[in-house]
C-alpha cells in the first residue's frame, strides 16, 4: 500500500496504528452525522486522529486538553476543549447537560467518564476495559488487530493523510540503537507525536 503523498518515511510510520485504532473506535461507536463525540487523550496519537477523524465525518467533538495542548487540540478541529483529568466527565455534562452519544476512552479514567455520556450511549475503549457501564451505554474494547488487514480502510487513512486531513506528527526521530532512550521517553510522558525509530 502506498504511503501517504508528500509524506517523509518517519511521518507515514506514524499513520496506521495510531491513525486505524480512531478509526475503528468511531466506526464502533455508530454516532450519526451531526451528532457529538468526546475524545480523552486528544493531544495524544491515537487521540489526535479521533478528533480530526470525527470531524471529517460530519461530527462535533468535544475534546480534553491540558493549557500548553488547548491550541493543539484545537488545530486539529476540536469544537470544544475542557480540562482533562479528573471531572472531565462534569465538564461534558456543563455543555451537554443530557450528556454525549460517543465518548472515544484514550487516557486513563475509564468507569470515571461514563457520566460524561447520554443514557444509551456508546465508549470505545482502548486499553481494554469492557464495563460494566449501566444505562445501556455500550462499552466496546478497540483493538487495532481487527482491522489490520482492512487494505481499504488503510488505504483510505493514508489518502487523507496525503491530502491533509490527517496531521502526521513526529516527536523525534532516533536511531535505532537509542531504543531505551526511546523507551525512557515515553515512560516520562508529554510527548506531542510519535517517536520513530531508524533502522536504516
Amino acid at each position: 500500500m502506498p504511503g501517504p503523498v508528500g509524506a517523509s518515511f518517519a511521518e507515514a510510520a506514524t499513520l496506521l496504528m495510531n491513525a486505524a485504532t480512531a478509526r475503528l473506535a468511531l466506526d464502533r461507536l455508530a454516532v450519526p452525522g451531526g451528532g457529538v463525540v468526546a475524545v480523552t487523550g486528544a493531544a495524544g496519537a491515537v487521540g489526535g486522529f479521533a478528533v480530526e477523524l470525527a470531524r471529517a465525518d460530519g461530527l462535533t467533538v468535544v475534546a480534553d486538553a491540558s493549557a500548553r495542548d488547548r491550541d493543539l487540540v484545537l488545530g486539529l478541529g476540536a469544537d470544544r476543549v475542557v480540562e482533562r483529568g479528573p471531572g472531565f466527565a462534569d465538564r461534558v455534562r456543563e455543555l451537554y447537560p443530557a450528556g454525549v452519544p460517543g465518548l472515544v476512552h484514550g487516557s486513563m479514567q475509564t468507569a470515571g467518564l461514563l457520566p460524561a455520556l447520554a443514557d444509551g450511549g456508546a465508549m470505545a475503549e482502548l486499553r481494554g476495559w469492557s464495563g460494566p457501564a449501566g444505562r445501556g451505554i455500550r462499552v466496546h474494547p478497540v483493538m487495532v488487530s481487527d482491522v489490520m488487514s482492512d487494505t481499504d480502510l488503510l488505504g483510505g487513512l493514508s489518502r487523507l493523510a496525503g491530502s491533509g486531513a490527517l496531521t502526521l506528527r513526529v516527536a523525534e526521530v532516533l536511531p535505532w540503537r537509542e531504543a531505551a532512550r526511546a523507551h525512557r521517553l515515553l515512560e516520562a510522558g508529554g510527548l506531542r507525536g510519535r517517536l520513530v525509530l531508524d533502522f536504516s
